[in-house]
């Protein structure tokens, strides 16, 4: 007789700890995404709006990644190649939010060009990832990683890159050099900028949620379903800004927002307008968005009697709109709604 699965398996308590690990959206707008298809998207991410959540299964694949890396940087060491000490990796900085972290920097040893400086771009791929590459060349086939090693070499100033990719199916390796574009590389980085400085969000790629690059986005649900934002953080907040010197403001208390509390936020948090799929209307008071939510006026900003809480927003909008809830509210102060 087989022993039945339990029902907290070995498996799913390990994905769990993953899942509750899950690290938190970076603070900067990334070498890494900047060769994005789409403009929104990268501006939602840099705002924290739309950020994906991934099982355990899938975070425990990027770690076997991320780990891959140095089983590369042994087997480059080994057959001759000095490379720069990686243990921390080399940042690049731009200004204006964006910046990213390097894999390598090559000193010498690659065969091709034994004396040349590379930047080290190293990746893992699935078998059919793979060959694609192999077959079409970093530029055509993953015109993300080929963007972000134009923007290393443009921070560096090194003129080459290695791209060394490996396959998780079979532990295949193919490499390509790749020369620096300048004007390839300073487009990605201007992009960046003017993403993360604007203020409004962009037009989408495209207004089709069938279309392929779309269909399978982490913004597909806001971009084509409900256009609203499921996160309360300071950059979703209507009173922050992002300044040219890579730092956030908040007009609201007047002061420069660490990032580590970015990710809270605060009781005044109101819901910036591109954010949310209902009309904006105009406010009598500075601090509170006032929102046309199915024939309702509803205000948003630190909460009292009549005002709600981007909180309670996302966790019941139905219930921001009933106005038992705002006579509850009257009779009880601290009542909060939830789900």
């Amino acid at each position: 007789m087989k022993i039945p699965d339990p029902d907290n398996s070995i498996a799913s308590m390990i994905d769990k700890h993953h899942e509750e690990r899950a690290q938190k959206p970076r603070p900067h707008m990334g070498a890494s995404a900047l060769g994005h298809a789409c403009d929104r998207w990268l501006w939602l991410s840099f705002r924290w709006a739309v950020h994906p959540t991934f099982p355990g299964r899938i975070l425990r694949l990027f770690r076997r990644g991320h780990q891959e890396e140095a089983n590369i940087l042994k087997d480059l060491r080994a057959i001759g190649i000095e490379i720069q000490n990686t243990e921390k990796q080399t940042n690049v900085h731009f200004g204006r939010h964006v910046s990213g972290s390097l894999d390598a920097v090559i000193e010498r040893g690659i065969p091709e060009a034994p004396t040349k400086r590379h930047v080290g771009e190293f990746k893992t791929h699935s078998l059919k990832s793979f060959n694609d590459v192999r077959d079409k060349g970093v530029e055509k086939s993953k015109p993300e990683h080929y963007a972000q090693m134009q923007i290393y070499m443009h921070g560096t100033g090194i003129d080459r890159a290695l791209y060394l990719a490996v396959c998780k199916d079979n532990d295949s390796i193919y490499t390509e050099r790749v020369r620096y574009d300048k004007k390839v590389a300073e487009k990605y980085v201007e992009r960046g900028q003017r993403l993360a400085l604007s203020e409004r969000m962009p037009p989408p790629i495209s207004t089709d949620p069938s279309w392929y690059k779309c269909k399978f986005c982490d913004a597909h649900e806001f971009c084509h379903e409900t256009k609203l934002t499921k996160h309360v953080n300071c950059r979703t907040c209507a009173h922050s800004t992002p300044k040219a010197d890579s730092t956030w403001h908040c007009e609201r208390h007047d002061a420069a927002i660490a990032v580590e509390y970015q990710h809270q936020g605060c009781e005044s948090h109101t819901l910036h307008p591109d954010l949310v799929p209902w009309k904006m209307k105009d406010s009598g008071h500075d601090w509170v968005a006032v929102y046309e939510i199915d024939g309702h006026d509803v205000e948003n900003g630190e909460p009292c009697a009549n005002v709600y809480s981007s909180k309670e927003l996302l966790a019941n909008v139905y219930g921001c709109t009933d106005p038992l809830t705002e006579a509850a509210r009257k009779m009880f102060p601290g009542a909060r709604v939830v789900k």
